[in-house]
């Protein structure tokens, strides 16, 4: 299987490039908010990681995807496949680290990332502010372990935040319903456990840091520290509650990216 297969790789619009890809748990239609929008003016891709929405679940390797190198790699396949240059990715959550990753190792295909709710890791250490200590990963994974539907109903409406609209959080837990529960937990203790900060300094493409101005998963200091060690990089703080301002707030997403976009 190729890797556009294995990624569930959709290709719209027409112009500049622009990758867009998902957070934990979800796939490519947490985008829908957002992708027309860009598609007017772009050539717009989307996908589904590994493990996640319909891509090819047999492809799903524990060794592979032990790092999120694993998934940067198949981001490079897909932009050699499409022979993409200068593209702008867009990332979600842990995947705006697989779009450090992949930028890094292919700097000619990536031109510029917007990072949205990134962290580069989860866990205090001294004086870096991750936003849980590591005993609440360990406890998080824990009960994932132990019943991870359960863990999905709890989770995702605090994740998704949004409470003036409940529908979001109703979507975004089915989304996590739907994710085979054995590579979500690997892939959330890759995640939850992986530790970036030291790839920030090496990013010199020009970055948008997105982060909403209440986040249980990535908060405020999260995106400062990002900001500090990115050399070309620009924060920007959507108010918003939730992790997700792609679906609970879209047009501040779009006019940020949009702004970001016209700077370049």
């Amino acid at each position: 299987m190729g890797a556009l297969e294995r990624n569930n790789v959709h290709v719209s619009g027409n112009g500049p490039p622009m990758v867009f890809v998902h957070g934990f748990g979800c796939d490519q239609n947490m985008w829908r908010l957002l992708a027309p929008h860009f598609a007017k003016d772009h050539q717009v891709v989307l996908l589904d990681l590994v493990g996640s929405g319909k891509s090819d679940l047999a492809a799903y390797d524990r060794e592979k995807y032990a790092t999120l190198d694993g998934h940067a790699q198949d981001i490079c396949e897909v932009l050699e496949v499409l022979n993409l240059s200068g593209a702008v990715f867009v990332g979600h959550s842990v995947s705006a680290m697989i779009g450090l990753l992949a930028g890094l190792k292919r700097p000619q295909r990536l031109r510029a990332h917007v990072m949205v709710g990134p962290s580069p890791s989860y866990i205090n250490d001294g004086d870096y502010v991750g936003g849980f200590q590591r005993s609440d990963i360990e406890e998080l994974l824990e009960t994932m372990e132990a019943n991870y539907l359960g863990w999905s109903s709890t989770m995702a409406p605090a994740i998704m935040g949004a409470p003036d609209q409940p529908e979001l959080a109703v979507e975004l837990t089915n989304s996590f319903c739907r994710t085979d529960p054995d590579i979500a937990r690997h892939f959330a203790r890759v995640t939850f456990l992986s530790d970036l900060r030291q790839e920030l300094p090496k990013l010199h493409q020009p970055t948008l840091i997105l982060q909403c101005s209440d986040d249980m998963i990535a908060p405020v200091a999260v995106g400062e520290y990002m900001r500090r060690h990115i050399p070309q990089s620009t924060l920007k703080i959507i108010k918003n509650v939730g992790h997700c301002p792609h679906l609970s707030s879209p047009s501040a997403s779009v006019d940020a990216i949009e702004s970001f976009l016209h700077g370049l």
